[in-house]
């Protein structure tokens, strides 16, 4: 039995993959960090090595995928020969493999868009419903950085507004790694939770909202025109738990950018100055994310896509009374072990919203 290599890869991507193509492209990047002055630019020369550590990696995944169809065939052989028993075994555990990088190849492939390889910026607020959905964000961040786990990626609290009594008001989150964008912009939406409240005394069932947003974090190479005649600089104490850890300065600081509206703020360092340089972090990659808007004729811009924190309006569901489901509402993917799910366990949601992205307006 024989495979054509390939087969499902092409058959979503529409051609062969060109690895001569990938290695040529590497060669001549490599060739360009030995040019004299190449470090002359320190941000042009770190743009570069991304680029070629970008391109390492999807060359290594390739002949990964690779060796693992030729290891298949090899299996099937020896089944072929040998009926089943041991054999049967080896080769369903190489076809398993073999799927699943398969089709992590074939979401990778999916991330086309230039803004996909970049990093992420995550900012969760919970809904009306006070202390109910202020816990219901803090379960999302949680959910979120097990997911950033589980991936081997790196993040930052930019900022984090803790709820009176439980749960958060607000927190972003920047999130480092190849493709996080690309895979975590799926999550942008208003998200359901259904379950018993911990905080209601007669244990009734309650519905609580949380939306999250995520924009590209504006790479340092990408300008980022912002006039100082535009912003509106505010500091004010930052906020905490009390007893000695309550900063005692204005060290908190946000910013208003008066002619789109948009705020950014942070709160996290002790130094003011701190603060403001990671606001306005914050405030570049949500304009860069709204110059994006502007200039696709065919994206809405998020800031007027964003639904109400409320019935009717949710990207995604997670029931825990009186069943346990996770449904997405836009693909219809659904999971029924909802601890798996809150412990970041979300790829297959991912996936499904790639790829019916992916189609044809006529398909979906």
């Amino acid at each position: 039995m024989t495979f054509k290599p390939w087969s499902r890869a092409t058959r979503n991507f529409g051609g062969t993959f060109d690895l001569a193509e990938l290695k040529d492209r590497i060669t001549t990047l490599q060739s360009e960090t030995a040019e004299p002055g190449f470090w002359d630019d320190q941000k042009s020369a770190q743009t570069v090595l991304k680029k070629i550590s970008r391109l390492e990696k999807e060359l290594r995944m390739w002949e990964r995928l690779r060796e693992f169809h030729d290891e298949v065939e090899i299996h099937l052989e020896l089944l072929q020969e040998a009926g089943s028993g041991e054999a049967a075994s080896d080769a369903l555990e190489a076809l398993s493999q073999y799927g699943s990088d398969l089709d992590f190849a074939e979401v990778r492939h999916l991330l086309s868009d230039p803004d996909d390889e970049k990093d992420a910026i995550l900012t969760i607020h919970p809904g009306a419903g006070g202390t109910e959905s202020q816990d219901w964000a803090a379960m999302l961040q949680r959910l979120y950085i097990r997911w950033i786990e589980r991936h081997g990626y790196q993040y930052e609290i930019l900022d984090i507004q803790p709820g009176e009594e439980a749960g958060i008001k607000d927190v972003t989150i920047e999130v480092k790694g190849q493709h996080t964008y690309g895979y975590l912009k799926a999550e942008a939406g208003v998200h359901r939770l259904v379950r018993i409240s911990p905080f209601d005394a007669q244990a009734r069932r309650h519905t609580s909202f949380a939306s999250v947003f995520v924009y590209p974090a504006a790479e340092d190479n990408v300008e980022i025109e912002v006039n100082e005649k535009d912003l509106r600089i505010d500091t004010y104490r930052a906020s905490g738990a009390g007893g000695q850890h309550v900063n005692k300065t204005d060290s908190a600081v946000r910013i208003t950018h008066i002619p789109t509206g948009i705020v950014a703020q942070c709160q996290n360092e002790r130094s003011q100055m701190k603060n403001k340089a990671t606001a306005m972090k914050i405030l570049k990659s949500r304009l860069y994310d709204l110059r994006r808007a502007e200039q696709d004729a065919a994206k809405q811009k998020m800031e007027e896509t964003k639904m109400d924190v409320a019935f009717g309006s949710q990207i995604r569901s997670y029931v825990f009374q009186p069943y346990t489901m996770v449904k997405d509402h836009r693909t219809k993917e659904e999971s029924g072990n909802i601890q798996a799910v809150m412990d970041g366990d979300i790829d297959s949601f991912l996936r499904a919203f790639l790829l019916q992205n992916a189609r044809p307006a006529t398909q979906k």
